[in-house]
């Protein structure tokens, strides 16, 4: 019999033997069955620095693996290889949420990320790790473009403890046209997410011609401020070209500069800018009386002036989870 999917909002309907829009939720023997359940494709410690998140245990390694699949079909994907890649066309290893929960205190690594693809695609890995992790004393991060209903989402957010999540233009139509999804979803997501007291930060690919002019830069902001606080951290990336959008030159410097003096205008406190050096885009600047507090340089943690989460000139609280 046909089985509709309730995970996310494209409700795949799927009769026996089909795939859903993820490639990976498939419809056997009238289940609907994850097939890359405890199957990662890709495994890697890694700074936590690159997932982005700036505000979360700096400094320190994190076990970071994915599935392959996603559920949505972004033209610009980096990761297309395994996101966009059928389950049997691929090559895996067998690692259950034990084993990985067990991986992750071998190697000394306080966190593990769910990311490179979609951890909402494979849900049940990612929850099932997520409990068995929290249960050993291990944090969870999310690196997501968080396209999910409601009730899996809020189950999962139980469990996590920071997320980057991709708010990839404050267009609806930009998410038809070039990631196959709606913009709603994702806004629910990142409310729902500060809301459940998940450390969000949010990340903001800056496409040439696409989501750049001033007026895409400041509804983002604006909507950041209003619904989500103006201390959450925000990252304007460059992009590069990549999959079906190698046509498009890769974002200037001077653009992202752009784009992060409007969001500190608007009085976001914690502006970034991701994948090119940049000479202070950085550094966490404490909002209270201007100093430095954490000084960056790529993925490398040059100087943390912090004491207890908080200015140490001042004393202004910032927002995040510094220590363990």
């Amino acid at each position: 019999m046909a089985l509709q999917c309730s995970l996310c909002p494209k409700g795949c309907i799927l009769n026996p033997g089909e795939s859903g829009n993820c490639r990976i939720r498939i419809n056997l023997d009238d289940r609907l069955l994850a097939v890359t359940y405890a199957h990662p494709c890709s495994i890697h410690i890694d700074p936590v620095e690159k997932k982005p998140l700036f505000h979360f245990l700096p400094g320190t390694p994190i076990l970071s693996i994915a599935t392959v699949g996603c559920n949505l079909h972004c033209k610009n994907c980096q990761n297309w290889e395994i996101s966009q890649r059928n389950p049997e066309d691929s090559t895996s290893y067998r690692i259950p949420p034990a084993d990985l929960v067990e991986l992750a205190r071998r190697q000394r690594t306080p966190s593990i990320a769910y990311t490179y693809t979609e951890p909402v695609a494979y849900y049940e890995y990612t929850l099932d790790t997520c409990m068995r992790a929290r249960e050993a004393g291990l944090l969870n991060v999310l690196v997501t473009a968080a396209y999910i209903n409601r009730k899996p989402w809020r189950e999962l957010c139980r469990y996590v403890d920071a997320a980057n999540i991709d708010l990839k233009a404050f267009s609806d139509r930009f998410y038809r046209e070039i990631c196959d999804g709606t913009l709603q979803p994702v806004l629910d997501a990142l409310v729902t997410a500060r809301e459940m007291g998940v450390l969000v930060e949010v990340t903001n690919l800056v496409i040439p011609t696409l989501n750049d002019s001033d007026e895409d830069f400041r509804n983002l902001c604006r909507w950041v401020v209003r619904e989500m606080g103006r201390d959450t951290p925000l990252h304007f990336s460059r992009f590069f070209p990549h999959y079906r959008m190698r046509h498009l030159p890769p974002t200037p410097l001077e653009t992202l500069e752009r784009a992060r003096s409007i969001a500190l205008s608007e009085g976001l406190y914690f502006v970034y800018i991701g994948n090119v050096l940049t000479r202070d885009a950085e550094n966490t600047i404490c909002p209270g009386c201007g100093r430095v507090l954490v000084r960056r340089r790529g993925y490398t943690i040059l100087e943390n002036r912090l004491r207890t989460g908080r200015c140490p000139f001042c004393g202004t609280e910032i927002y995040g989870k510094w220590s363990l």
